[in-house]
């Protein structure tokens, strides 16, 4: 019964994380992109501060670690997904989506810089792989870098490569705050950065904002996509541990590409299929120890 529960909570979280992507782009039609996220995870931090203060004790961050982590998870893990509504204006939804599972290899690739980490040769490979990938997603066309939707797609990678480092820095900084009161302060500070970003950058609502379908998918996100993941997060990641955690990453691009089909008409051309199955590839080399792991055929995880 156990495992069937962690089964059914890791495909309720990738549902509710591959709607976000649809989601994004319905609500990007009343709201501007950053004011939009501000708003996202003005909702999430709120509902995260408020269970923290009644389901935990150590809700209140002190020390100079648990600081370091808030202010690298908020401006880089949170305040970074700015990038994705930016580039969800023009990005079908579920190459966005696509695009997410780029962050486990970016997120290797920022252990070794950061935390000091060993690539191997595999695993080298497995990240050139994967960066081949998204150039099949990406599909620039040499001739004119500018052409098409390919800067609005780079700057989804660019989003991806924030929240990769985001997840390093945190971990580097060693919090010992526990992870919802974490996770809410984080939101709180990205958020109060979007915002600023949002002033920066010349955007105001308008009455659109206050459309019933505006307020639906804000509530979406904020509450079913955001706090409540994250919750159901950090439930298989405290069972299961990161690597289990991560292949979440890898159902999401399905339900956001199926739901963006039927829910908006969208198109995924072939060669953007080829891509994310190059990226999941790219996974399986970079993570093979770890996977061989999890199915019982080592004794440990060796590093990538």
């Amino acid at each position: 019964m156990s495992r069937a529960l962690d089964v059914s909570l890791f495909l309720v979280l990738a549902v509710l994380w591959g709607l976000s992507f649809p989601a994004i782009s319905v609500g990007l039609e009343y709201l501007p992109p950053l004011l939009f996220a501000a708003f996202r995870y003005d909702i999430a931090a709120v509902l995260l501060l408020a269970a923290a203060v009644v389901l935990t004790d150590d809700w209140w961050p002190t020390g100079r670690n648990n600081l370091a982590a808030i202010a690298g998870g908020g401006l880089f893990l949170v305040a970074g997904n700015g990038l994705l509504f930016i580039g969800q204006q023009t990005v079908p939804s579920g190459v966005a989506a696509i695009l997410q599972g780029l962050v486990p290899i970016i997120t290797a690739l920022w252990a070794i810089l950061l935390l000091g980490e060993r690539l191997s040769a595999v695993g080298a490979v497995g990240a050139a792989i994967g960066f081949l990938g998204i150039g099949l997603v990406v599909q620039p066309d040499p001739g004119n870098l500018l052409a098409g939707d390919t800067v609005a797609r780079l700057l989804v990678i660019g989003q991806v490569v924030s929240v990769a480092l985001g997840g390093v820095v945190v971990q580097r900084a060693a919090p010992t705050i526990e992870r919802v009161p974490l996770v809410g302060w984080s939101m709180l500070v990205g958020g109060l950065v979007l915002h600023a970003g949002s002033l920066l950058a010349g955007e105001f609502p308008t009455t659109d904002a206050v459309a019933p379908m505006a307020l639906v998918m804000l509530v979406y996100l904020g509450v079913f996509s955001t706090a409540i993941a994250f919750f159901i997060y950090f439930r298989i990641l405290e069972e299961h541990g990161a690597f289990e955690a991560a292949l979440v990453a890898y159902v999401v691009p399905i339900v956001a590409t199926v739901a963006g089909v039927f829910l908006l008409d969208e198109s995924i051309g072939a060669l953007t299929f080829a891509g994310f199955g190059l990226v999941a590839l790219g996974f399986v080399l970079l993570k093979r120890h770890a996977i061989a792991d999890a199915v019982g055929l080592t004794s440990g995880v060796s590093s990538p």
